[in-house]
């Protein structure tokens, strides 16, 4: 965890730069935040840091739109499959040595660059969620247990299911929420998210709000095409050294 006032500083910087990609993108919090934090610390110590954060912009995010019920009833078998996989995976991020961690962080930050940037346009139909869903759900809770991000494959599997623009924006912000929440029981459960972590994450939210507002600013203003590019490639950039540094 942050020891002076350097690293103070550099774990704020942080939060700013992923809620500004937050407030421009919709997403992202976590995965940027994590991402540069596992260059300063454990992806352990990274994870418990942005629980509050993205817990709170996620249920913003969430509540803000119009179809909280009917998402809930179309989400759950995911939903829950997310929340039982990451409380049952969350000892792969705190235990056993810490590289494979930091290399599966790499690893799924890389995975989800190349696949936003390639742009698949993937379809699911709508008889086949019964069965997919919990699929999903279990992978990519298994993958936030292993990592802290929780982005893969949940959202492009919910891009592909053909919900309305706010529709998504609300179902991303409900299955991100599940996430975190899941995240900090597991990490609860294992010890690394204890009062003096929380007191440190609820700091966190503080700049995380800044940037995100911010980040609403520059997307009325900049053009979202070249943003979205810049991001996947940084984060292309990102992912590809954490993972060399794992193994080096």
């Amino acid at each position: 965890m942050p020891a002076g006032p350097a690293d103070i500083l550099l774990v704020a910087a942080t939060f700013v730069i992923a809620g500004t990609v937050k407030g421009v993108t919709g997403m992202g919090l976590p995965t940027v935040a994590v991402g540069l934090l596992g260059l300063l610390m454990l992806p352990a110590e990274a994870a418990a840091l942005l629980i509050i954060p993205s817990l709170v912009t996620n249920v913003w995010q969430f509540i803000a739109g119009p179809n909280r019920l009917v998402l809930l009833r179309r989400m759950w078998p995911m939903l829950l499959a997310i929340f039982l996989a990451t409380w049952a995976s969350a000892g792969l991020i705190t235990g056993g040595d810490a590289r494979y961690a930091l290399a599966g962080l790499g690893g799924t930050l890389v995975v989800y660059a190349l696949v936003s940037l390639a742009q698949l346009r993937m379809s699911v139909p709508q008889r086949t969620e019964a069965w997919l869903s919990p699929i999903v759900g279990s992978v990519t809770g298994v993958v936030t247990g292993a990592t802290g991000v929780f982005v893969m494959p949940a959202v492009p599997y919910l891009q592909a299911l053909g919900l309305g623009k706010e529709d998504l924006v609300q179902g991303l912000g409900l299955s991100f929420t599940v996430s975190t929440v899941a995240l900090a029981v597991g990490l609860a459960r294992h010890g690394a998210f204890l009062p003096t972590t929380i007191g440190a994450s609820v700091l966190c939210t503080a700049p995380a709000l800044l940037g995100m507002c911010f980040g609403q600013w520059v997307r009325m203003r900049v053009d979202a095409e070249t943003f979205r590019l810049l991001f996947f490639v940084g984060l292309l950039v990102l992912g590809g050294d954490l993972a060399v540094r794992s193994v080096g």
